[in-house]
């Protein structure tokens, strides 16, 4: 059985697992994690978005092969839908049968709907769980004071059945795109790393990992365009998602040297709005050469 702090022995050692699964980490994200693991302690990332934190997650998942457990976080999210619920349909159904003697016997663990939180609470796996708790920025602050307690002990109280603490705490990871502002009582719960857009020459080796058959100066003249792109005034700049759709629709195309002309052809994987199009494309054709 293995504990967070067991798993990684040091960041060097983040890093090369991380490349085993193509997940390109830089020293700072690789500190990150490797402190994450060993102090058991979540890990908040922030960054633009596109910048690979969710990628991020999920690639340490695949590098310790471990269970990925992802929560997404949205406006209304409740306990219910996040940590757990009761399954009221079989609890009626009970009932109906006769075979509830009183209420009690309808709140037992029969009767419990794991939600990704308490899922992970109580997966009794060899190596804990990576739980992913996604853009936890679109959640209410209400939500964010529920998981204080699992954040801050790795586990969850249901009142009927009393507190489940993991064995062995999960590997939690949080993501922020900084919509809002997330509480202080979360934030110092938490490890802490902010993902930088990589450098052109970053770009272009995540990409060629990701879009193997683009050719290698199609790859740079993306990487190198899309660095330029995001210094124009955007709604939306693209980031590394947008920049591997991209150079998979080109070698589709069977591009093999980019042209202004097959950015305009391709622009929607790039620019997402319609001041966007209009920004990139002039980028495009002002481009010499391109």
């Amino acid at each position: 059985m293995n504990t967070p702090e067991q798993i990684v022995q040091s960041p060097e050692e983040v890093v090369q697992r991380l490349d085993a699964v193509d997940y390109l980490a830089d020293d700072g994200l690789a500190m990150a994690v490797f402190l994450a693991l060993r102090l058991g302690k979540p890990l908040l990332l922030e960054g633009e978005p596109g910048v690979g934190k969710t990628a991020a997650a999920k690639a340490l998942a695949q590098a310790l092969d471990t269970p990925f457990i992802r929560l997404q976080c949205y406006e209304g999210l409740t306990a219910g839908e996040a940590l757990y619920e009761w399954n009221y349909q079989r609890q009626l159904l009970h009932i109906r049968l006769g075979l509830a003697s009183d209420d009690s016997s309808l709140f037992t663990d029969d009767f419990l709907l794991e939600r990704p939180i308490l899922r992970a609470v109580r997966y009794d796996g060899p190596t804990p769980p990576v739980l992913l708790i996604d853009e936890i920025d679109r959640a209410d602050d209400e939500f964010e004071a529920l998981l204080f307690e699992f954040l801050g002990e790795a586990a969850v109280t249901i009142p009927e059945l009393g507190t489940f603490a993991a064995t062995r705490p999960p590997i939690v990871v949080l993501t922020s795109n900084r919509s809002r502002d997330l509480h202080d009582a979360l934030r110092r719960r938490c490890l802490y790393h902010w993902i930088e857009f990589p450098s052109p020459e970053q770009a272009a080796a995540i990409v060629r990992r990701s879009v193997p058959g683009a050719s290698a100066p199609l790859i740079r003249d993306a990487t190198e365009f899309i660095g330029r792109t995001r210094r124009l005034e955007l709604d939306k700049a693209p980031g590394l998602a947008e920049t591997i759709d991209w150079v998979s629709a080109l070698a589709a195309l069977g591009v093999t040297e980019l042209a202004a002309g097959d950015v305009l052809r391709t622009i929607g994987t790039i620019a997402k709005t319609p001041d966007d199009r209009v920004t990139v494309a002039e980028a495009a054709r002002l481009e010499s050469p391109l």
